[in-house]
């Protein structure tokens, strides 16, 4: 099995054999309570899953705010760590282009919330040849107010909620063609507010 852990927007886990069937799935839509429900929502997944050998983690690797994707993704590697498997890592539009696309012909843009009036863009046209979401524009953080105007006539689809029951899907295909989809740092939509502080300032006596 393959287990699924995304943090981008909500937070949603899942497990799916290898061809992609359903073995569970579990999600949270707040977006800012990760830290609170992702251990019981993979208590609740794996319960519903049931017997089987789980053999990687696809961590979804943004775009999203800088605190939670870090939860969602320090989960799936403390859990490939604790079990000795591999973390796949994905961006996470790909797992809401595969599920536009079991209605979208043409091509399309991701669009999901970024917070402080902007939006992170993607854009989309079918699936290549390992059936893997083809991205033809790669992903931009634009103002709200501005998002049409970029896409200049491009159908957009607004996400609030990600599938990570997709997400497996297209790690599995990915490593099916043995293929890798991200790097190991995440897509930070911005820096974290916060900073560290400076070395500190010498006293004379």
């Amino acid at each position: 099995m393959i287990l699924a852990v995304d943090t981008s927007l909500g937070t949603a886990v899942a497990l799916a054999d290898a061809d992609g069937a359903r073995r569970a799935e579990a999600a949270a839509a707040d977006p800012l309570g990760h830290a609170e429900v992702i251990g019981d929502l993979l208590v609740e997944a794996l319960r519903e899953a049931g017997d089987g050998e789980i053999t990687h983690v696809v961590a979804g690797m943004g775009p999203g705010p800088f605190t939670g994707l870090r939860i969602g993704i320090a989960a799936a590697r403390a859990f490939a760590l604790g079990r000795g498997i591999p973390v796949i890592p994905v961006p996470s539009h790909l797992a809401a282009a595969l599920t536009a696309l079991q209605t979208e012909t043409q091509p399309f843009a991701i669009v999901t919330d970024a917070r402080r009036r902007e939006v992170a863009i993607t854009v989309f046209d079918g699936v290549d040849e390992d059936g893997i979401p083809q991205i033809v524009a790669d992903t931009v953080l634009v103002k709200a107010a501005d998002a049409d105007a970029h896409l200049d006539g491009i159908h957009r689809v607004d996400v609030a909620a990600l599938s990570a029951l997709d997400l497996a899907r297209v790690g599995a295909r990915a490593l099916a063609a043995g293929r890798t989809l991200a790097g190991e740092e995440p897509l930070y939509m911005r820096h974290p507010d916060v900073t560290l502080p400076g070395a500190p300032k010498k006293v004379g006596t």
